[in-house]
């Protein structure tokens, strides 16, 4: 893997697999968002330098909390609202909110809590824009990132329930 701030703004990709998403930026591999087994609630999320475990909470799975993948200790938790919106606090008191538009949520946008853009991710041509990160730690940056691909795959397992529910 190769560090995400040696990355310009543009030149983000992504692949998907069963288990999950790698981050790659020249088709070298940034980072990986991948759930351990079928069955697990948790994704692992790895860097070259850091990981991170997304656990889903909330009785109606509308929370995710992210702990530090050594010590456990909480970074950040996430509460989703109606339309695809929710909101990312980190530890450290740092909001970001996570807003998708467009019909099958095409495009996902994070934005600081002033409403300036950080990154947008474009699902169908698979690609990453970064926007203001010049604030950002590159582990702050690369978590925002497959977080985001995080709430992708939760979205499209849910329009995969609600298909095999309405069939």
């Amino acid at each position: 893997m190769i560090p995400l701030t040696t990355a310009v703004s543009s030149g983000f990709t992504f692949s998907e697999n069963w288990s999950g998403f790698e981050l790659k930026q020249n088709d070298q591999v940034v980072a990986t968002l991948r759930r351990p087994s079928m069955w697990s609630p948790n994704f692992l999320v790895e860097t070259i330098n850091e990981n991170w475990v997304i656990r889903r909470s909330g009785f109606w799975s509308n929370k995710a909390d992210i702990f530090d993948a050594a010590s456990q200790w909480p970074v950040a938790s996430f509460k989703s609202s109606w339309g695809g919106k929710g909101t990312l606090t980190f530890t450290d008191g740092q909001t970001f909110f996570v807003v998708t538009r467009g019909c099958w949520h095409p495009v996902w946008t994070i934005t600081t809590d002033t409403g300036q853009a950080v990154l947008q991710l474009h699902t169908r041509d698979r690609s990453v824009e970064l926007h203001d990160i010049a604030a950002l730690s590159q582990s702050r940056l690369s978590l925002l990132v497959l977080f985001t691909l995080y709430r992708v795959r939760q979205a499209e397992e849910a329009a995969v329930a609600a298909s095999a529910v309405a069939s």
